[in-house]
């Protein structure tokens, strides 16, 4: 065989944080940032696999042996990835019995295009390029391994902003033409912090009564963020979306926290307490940046610095 290269999207969430798992209606965005992988020929017969995961920077993060074809974790320099690595690929083979990945294969090199504390998709990319290799439904194969809505699988291909929604428990997307006149005033800032967000979810299922109502109010906003033609508009949908998910959360609000004398509007994104916010600000780039860089999270990015669009 030739040697073949993958990639996949990042992706943010920008509506419906853990209220997307059970229908409520999403606006997510695929990142500039993304993975790729390379399937690499070579002779590979009585050999191990190697796989090498690399990061932004080039230097692996990552190395590992698996037998083939059933994907035993035979030796690496992280268990935990191995193992991972693992279950993912014995999933594969599971959704389609004749994959043969270590025919004609010698090893397998992945390379992040962002930091992969970011929380932009190091798992849900590998899985779509994974899927994409082996002929596997992606949804099927998130399903067999990490979990999830499935809409950072929607992400992953898309060529732009999706409207994301879980119905009758399956997913269901559609991309839209999501292109705000007023991106110039938003920002992602990175909390200089990875958040685990299967925490985050156990939390949220554990909330009581009210969650059918939440999620129509969700998927409203969702509809209003969507199609906000003026930053105030956006800003207000913002602010109402991070107070719904503070109040069933019973978690204080990020601006509460930490940003209460920020003049424009910041909201969570995915999972609370980690990983990206948005901010929106009227006032010029560096002036913002320099707010955040004094509140000791220098990482700033522009909408469309981190928005595939």
């Amino acid at each position: 065989m030739q040697s073949k290269t993958f990639r996949a999207n990042g992706k943010l969430l920008l509506s419906g944080e853990y209220f997307v798992l059970d229908g409520a209606l999403s606006l997510a965005l695929p990142t500039r940032f993304g993975q790729q992988m390379e399937v690499i020929a070579g002779t590979s017969v009585n050999k191990p696999l190697h796989w090498i995961s690399l990061g932004i920077d080039g230097s692996p993060w990552f190395e590992g042996d698996f037998r083939m074809p059933d994907w035993t974790f035979l030796s690496g320099t992280d268990v935990e990835t191995g193992e991972a690595l693992e279950r993912l690929g014995r999933a594969a083979l599971g959704l389609c019995p004749g994959w043969n990945a270590g025919e004609g294969v010698s090893g397998v090199r992945t390379k992040l295009e962002f930091d992969r504390f970011w929380g932009l998709g190091s798992s849900s990319t590998l899985v779509a390029m994974m899927a994409e290799w082996a002929g596997a439904d992606p949804f099927a194969l998130l399903d067999h391994t990490f979990g999830g809505s499935g809409y950072d699988l929607a992400c992953a291909q898309a060529s732009g902003p999706v409207l994301f929604q879980r119905v009758k428990n399956k997913p269901s997307w559609v991309q839209v033409p999501f292109q705000p006149s007023f991106s110039d005033r938003l920002f992602f800032v990175y909390q200089e912090k990875k958040q685990n967000s299967r925490e985050g979810i156990a939390r949220y299922r554990r909330l009581g009564a009210g969650k059918e109502e939440r999620i129509g109010q969700i998927s409203a906003l969702t509809w209003q963020l969507a199609g906000a033609k003026a930053l105030a508009e956006f800003e207000s949908c913002m602010k109402a979306h991070e107070c719904l998910i503070s109040e069933a959360l019973q978690l204080p609000t990020l601006g509460e926290q930490l940003f209460s004398d920020f003049w424009g509007a910041v909201k969570s994104l995915g999972a609370w307490g980690g990983d990206f916010f948005l901010a929106s600000s009227e006032k010029p780039e560096e002036e913002t940046r320099e707010y955040f860089r004094q509140k000791g999270f220098p990482v700033v990015l522009t909408y469309s610095e981190m928005i595939l669009e």
